[in-house]
This record gives C-alpha cells, sequence and structure tokens, in this order.
C-alpha cells in the first residue's frame, strides 16, 4: 500500500529548504514533495538547484518544490542517437539553412514549452509565475535556451538551468518533426565540448530512456552537483565543429 504523507513543510519566504532526505519517499502519492510556499526570486532559485530542488506546480497551487529519489539524469557520454535520427541530424547540420542558436529567443522558447504542454496536458506547470521567474533567472545568466532555428524560423528548442558545470534540462518543445531532438542534441554537443558530464532530467520517461539516461541515487546527484556548480560556467556558445565532434563519439543505435 503507497505511504501517504500526512504533513508538508511550509516554506515562509527567505528561510532555508529543508534537507532533501525529508521529502516524500517514492512509495508516497507524491514521491520527491519536499516542501510548500516560498518564493521563486534568483536567490531562491539558485539556492534550490544547488540542493536538486526544482518547484513544479499548476494554477491554483502553492508554489511546491520537489527533489525526487531516485533522479534521472543523462551522462551525456551516454547518450545515444538512433540511426534514423543520426541521418536527419547529419543532413540538418550540412544544410545552409539550419543552424542552431543558444539565447536568441528564451523568452518565444520558453512561452513555446508551455503552450506545448497545453496541448498535450489538461494544464501546464509552466504556469505565469514560473514563465517570469525563469525569464529573470535566463537575464541573470543562469537560464539558457538552445534553438532549432531552419529557413530564419524557430521550429524547436529547449531551455535549461545552469550553475557552474551543472545543468538541468527543463523542457522542450518542436514545431517539425525531430526539431526539439535537434536542440537537444545540440546540449549534449556543447557539453561534451565544454566537460559537463551529466544533464538533469528531474523524472524518468520511456523517451529519456531511449537516448541513454537513467536513474541514479539521489544522494549522488546531491554530491554531483555541489562538485559541478562550483566549477567555472561554460560560455554557452555552439559551433557547427561541435557536431562533428558528436558524431565521431555518439553510441549510435538501430
Amino acid at each position: 500500500m503507497p505511504n501517504t504523507e500526512t504533513a508538508l513543510t511550509w516554506l515562509p519566504a527567505g528561510v532555508a529548504f529543508p534537507p532533501v532526505h525529508t521529502a516524500w519517499r517514492a512509495d508516497s502519492d507524491a514521491p520527491g514533495l519536499l516542501c510548500a510556499g516560498g518564493d521563486l526570486s534568483v536567490a531562491t532559485l539558485a539556492q534550490a538547484y544547488r540542493h536538486t530542488i526544482f518547484p513544479w506546480f499548476s494554477d491554483g497551487q502553492p508554489i511546491l518544490w520537489w527533489s525526487p529519489d531516485p533522479r534521472m539524469v543523462l551522462t551525456v557520454g551516454d547518450f545515444h542517437l538512433r540511426n534514423s535520427f543520426r541521418k536527419r541530424l547529419q543532413q540538418f547540420a550540412r544544410s545552409p539553412n539550419c543552424e542552431i542558436r543558444v539565447d536568441s529567443a528564451f523568452e518565444e522558447v520558453i512561452h513555446a514549452c508551455a503552450q506545448s504542454l497545453r496541448q498535450g496536458q489538461s494544464g501546464t506547470w509552466i504556469v505565469p509565475p514560473m514563465v517570469q521567474a525563469y525569464t529573470q533567472l535566463h537575464h541573470a545568466g543562469l537560464t539558457h535556451s538552445v534553438e532549432t532555428w531552419i529557413d530564419g524560423a524557430l521550429h524547436g528548442g529547449l531551455y535549461f538551468v545552469a550553475l557552474g558545470k551543472a545543468v538541468f534540462g527543463e523542457s522542450m518543445f518542436h514545431r517539425s518533426t525531430d526539431s526539439s531532438k535537434i536542440a537537444l542534441a545540440a546540449l549534449v554537443a556543447m557539453c561534451r565540448q565544454f566537460g559537463v558530464t551529466h544533464i538533469d532530467c528531474q523524472q524518468n520517461t520511456a523517451h529519456l530512456v531511449s537516448m541513454g539516461a537513467r536513474e541514479v541515487p539521489r544522494e549522488w546527484f546531491l554530491q554531483h552537483v555541489a562538485h559541478a556548480s562550483v566549477q567555472t560556467a561554460p560560455n554557452w556558445r555552439f559551433t557547427p565543429l561541435y557536431w562533428q565532434r558528436l558524431f565521431a563519439t555518439d553510441n549510435a543505435t538501430s
């Protein structure tokens, strides 16, 4: 029988988060739920991510903070491309009409991610306060977008949080086939170039597993973030040379 937790810590604004080991257990009704309340300021979000905590809530709910155990993580060295997508990516890389841009349209990307979730679900966790908060985090240099552009139009992309070399994937969207996957492949290519070893994926999905992500213990991930977040942050820029290095080292599958 699932363990139903009966008490949830309320976090006043400006107060430190409770220890992540107090989050609701994997057999509870809300695995990884840590606390509610607080605020979405840049300082609070930076503190949260440094402790493997992230906000996730819907309209009408208070701010809910999560730190699941285990944690879904993509080791960038384990990232693999299916042969069909590898061919698509090679075509994209060769085309003069296709390019990857970083941080050229962050607000359009996050709004598109929110809209994409609304189309596939009854609601979205990228509610207006989250859009505003992550836009402010972007202006502070801690959140970035990776964008797939074709014929001068934005076709897909993703955004992620980066503290030093600790990288946390947030959400993706696509307006054409494989355009979000192309953005993810570009992020992996940059991570390999810059010495970033892992990308946080938060939740386990079959799609992530198919690309090489796996679950790791939260304690391991906490130690990784503590080490990576104090390293010098990369200059998040993409050049086509990174594609060649990705193709030379990826683990292709059928």
